[in-house]
Order: C-alpha cells, then sequence, then structure tokens
C-alpha cells in the first residue's frame, strides 16, 4: 500500500507541475465545452445543488460537526475524531497546494462560467473536502454497520453518489478545469486511504474506544470485528 500511495503521490505532484507551467490544457477546455453541451434545467439544478455545500463555508463545518456530534453521542468517539481531523487535514493540504500551484481558474474566454469562485485552481477544493467528509462516511457506513437498514442504505448511497457528482459538477460550472478535479481525486482518495488506516489502528489500540455499547449499535453491527483477537 505504501507503494501504491507514493505512486499516487508523485502522479499528483506531476500533474500539479504540468498544470502549473500550462494553466491552460487544451483536452480541459474541449472536455468543458462538451460537459456544457446540456445545458437543460434539471441537470444545471443537479450540478449546482451537488456543489451547493462547498460554496457555503457555515454548512461545510456544519455538517461537519453534525456528524462529529452525532458520532460522539452513541459513543463512537474514535469516529467522531476522525470526521473533524480528516477534514481539517484535507482543508490545509488543499490550501497549501493552491498556493503553491498558483493555476488560474477557467475564464469565460474559453468556457461557459456557470457558477464561479475566486482563489487558484488546483486542485479543486470542493472535490477533496468532499472525499474527506462524504468518502469516510461512505466508509463508516460499510464497516461499521451490517444489515439492509433503510438508514445504513441510505448514508451509503447518498455519500457515493455526491462523491461520484461532485467532479463532473465542477466541470459542468465552469469553475474547474477537468485535470483540477482528477488531481483532487487523487491527492484526495489517498488522504482518505491513509486516513483509514490511521484510524484502523488507532481503533485496534482501543483509542477512545466504547465506554458502553448502546443497544441499537450492538444489534446494528451484529459482527464479528475483523480487528478482533481470536
Amino acid at each position: 500500500m505504501l507503494i501504491f500511495y507514493g505512486v499516487v503521490f508523485v502522479l499528483f505532484g506531476l500533474l500539479g507541475w504540468w498544470v502549473h507551467v500550462h494553466p491552460v490544457l487544451s483536452i480541459d477546455v474541449t472536455i468543458t465545452r462538451e460537459f456544457q453541451e446540456n445545458q437543460t434545467p434539471w441537470l444545471k439544478f443537479l450540478m449546482e445543488a451537488v456543489s451547493y455545500q462547498g460554496y457555503h463555508l457555515w454548512m461545510a463545518i456544519g455538517l461537519i460537526l453534525l456528524a462529529a456530534i452525532v458520532f460522539w453521542l452513541v459513543d463512537l468517539r474514535l469516529e467522531a475524531v476522525t470526521v473533524i481531523a480528516s477534514a481539517v487535514v484535507s482543508a490545509l493540504i488543499n490550501g497549501l497546494v493552491k498556493i503553491i500551484v498558483d493555476r488560474p481558474r477557467p475564464n469565460s474566454h474559453l468556457v461557459e462560467i456557470i457558477q464561479g469562485a475566486g482563489g487558484p485552481s488546483f486542485p479543486s477544493g470542493h472535490v477533496m473536502s468532499y472525499v474527506a467528509y462524504w468518502g469516510l462516511l461512505f466508509t463508516f457506513g460499510i464497516i461499521l454497520f451490517r444489515g439492509a437498514r433503510w438508514w445504513r442504505i441510505a448514508l451509503i448511497a447518498i455519500s457515493a453518489l455526491i462523491v461520484i457528482l461532485v467532479g463532473p459538477s465542477r466541470i459542468y460550472l465552469g469553475d474547474h478545469w477537468a485535470s483540477d478535479v482528477l488531481g483532487a481525486y487523487m491527492i484526495g482518495g489517498a488522504l482518505l486511504g491513509i486516513t483509514l488506516w490511521v484510524y484502523l489502528q488507532l481503533k485496534e489500540r482501543g483509542a477512545l474506544a466504547p465506554r458502553k455499547q448502546l443497544s441499537w449499535y450492538r444489534h446494528a453491527r451484529s459482527w464479528r470485528s475483523p480487528l478482533a483477537k481470536e
């Protein structure tokens, strides 16, 4: 796994260097124009809705705190801390890389700017933050609980759908180039993988272990943890 993550970081670094030297790529322009050919109202509404969270800091912070509070209240303290830590680390790395690469955002001379934002373009902050938050919730939905309960299915399905759609939405709205989105998925996915590795290591060592087992949580899991000792 270390080799895999190393390769991902190297490829991400090369992509960042390339778009720093060549801020406008013809393939990026072509992809955005292809995405924007369909201007039907329902598609525009969907793309704007998917990106809405990332445009409003209060909403993004609110969702992170909500998830952390819910986990803490049901005595999943390590999960609560992990949600916050994942979001903070992702935001810090995104801000640092944006400053270093300093790539301009798409402009109206090349593509249509349906909904724009300020600041450098690479990598997409929306994509990185969504992977850090919704990607983590998706994973927790899989590894923490078992069964076909509606809330578990809803958590997994909604989280996966949002992570998948946020990338295309950034391109469609003209706020990012496709290479910005690709880079964000690369670094965001790698950070999520590292976060989960650290989380599982801490969980195996009993860090912030549940002080009690609530009945609903015990029944929701109803499985033997792969980390349990024989």
